[in-house]
């Protein structure tokens, strides 16, 4: 790569932005980054607009995505635009690894980072409207606690946190994360990277 060459870019999911400039910092990775808002998985027109959008005003960057499989028709997106997306289910599976994720979500964790959790009103108002009642009704149902999830990017959330818990009528968790698994994720679709 010569120094006129630009740095990779990485479209994608908002939701881990410090810590992808983190990463990119520690490793001395040269990566430009676009980043999505974060709930736009909560409305697939809208993610199928930004992300499709996003790519083709930057074709001529061979961009790579940072999403997991979000959207279903994610694959075919990624084939018409040339271009290949981070491993994983879901941006909380890359952080937690898949075993953990798996664990969690089996034992009936709602996942909660700091981005949902300081725009939690708009990540809400996108999935349930203007009705709190409906978010924990649903919730209630197959979720049983809310897993507020800190990594070492996070500043101070817990009062947001809460606050969404008691919206959605669960019990809080806290838990403290590397950004190892995260790191491997990234570095492994950088290596790929068309």
């Amino acid at each position: 790569m010569t120094a006129l060459t630009p740095p990779p870019l990485m479209i994608g999911c908002g939701i881990f932005a410090k810590e992808i400039i983190t990463l990119a910092h520690k490793n001395g990775w040269r990566l430009e980054t676009s980043f999505l808002d974060s709930a736009l998985h909560n409305n697939l027109d809208r993610l199928s607009k930004g992300l499709t959008g996003s790519l083709a005003k930057r074709r001529d960057r061979h961009p790579i995505v940072f999403y997991g499989a979000c959207h279903p028709l994610m694959d075919r997106y990624l084939a018409e635009a040339h271009t290949i997306r981070t491993p994983g289910q879901n941006c909380i599976e890359m952080l937690l690894g898949r075993e953990r994720f798996d664990r969690e979500l089996e034992q009936g964790a709602y996942f909660l980072v700091e981005d949902w959790a300081l725009n939690w009103t708009h990540v809400m108002g996108t999935m349930f409207g203007a009705n709190p009642e409906i978010a924990a009704e649903l919730f209630g149902t197959d979720r049983s606690y809310v897993l507020a999830i800190r990594t070492p990017c996070s500043g101070d959330f817990l009062a947001q946190a809460e606050e969404a818990a008691r919206m959605v009528k669960l019990p809080l968790v806290w838990t403290d994360v590397s950004l190892d698994h995260l790191e491997a994720v990234l570095a492994e679709t950088l290596a790929h990277a068309p």
